[in-house]
């Protein structure tokens, strides 16, 4: 099993920074694809930023140019650099891995979420 453990959530000003990260635990073989997805109240739960198969980055029209992700692969950490936050970026922020994990015996796939951090943006 992997697990996903977020932290770096709280209260912010609009105009302000935060920075959230979320650390994959377990006997990890692979990460196919590691990111960040968010759910406001009343909202389906939507993509923020992520990492590609192939390494790539997406992200959300509505932070683009304003939250950064990057990583650290030695420590299968991911990273979600916020800045400009606006009043609209309230939400919980989940992180979402997917790849292969050792079972002891082979390789299975695996899709962990966080347990989900709260991001609250005041005017």
């Amino acid at each position: 099993q992997v697990q996903l453990v977020e932290s770096g959530g709280g209260l912010a000003q609009a105009g302000g920074s935060l920075r959230l990260s979320c650390a994959a635990s377990g006997i990890i073989f692979s990460i196919n694809t590691m990111g960040w997805y968010r759910q406001a109240p009343e909202k389906q739960r939507e993509l923020v930023a992520v990492f590609t198969k192939g390494g790539s980055t997406n992200y959300a029209d509505s932070v683009k140019g304003r939250f950064t992700i990057s990583r650290d692969n030695a420590k299968n950490t991911v990273y979600l650099q916020m800045n400009s936050l606006k009043t609209e970026d309230t939400a919980v922020y989940y992180c979402h891995a997917e790849g292969l994990y050792d079972s002891g015996s082979r390789l299975i796939d695996f899709a962990s979420w966080g347990q989900g951090t709260q991001v609250t943006v005041h005017s």
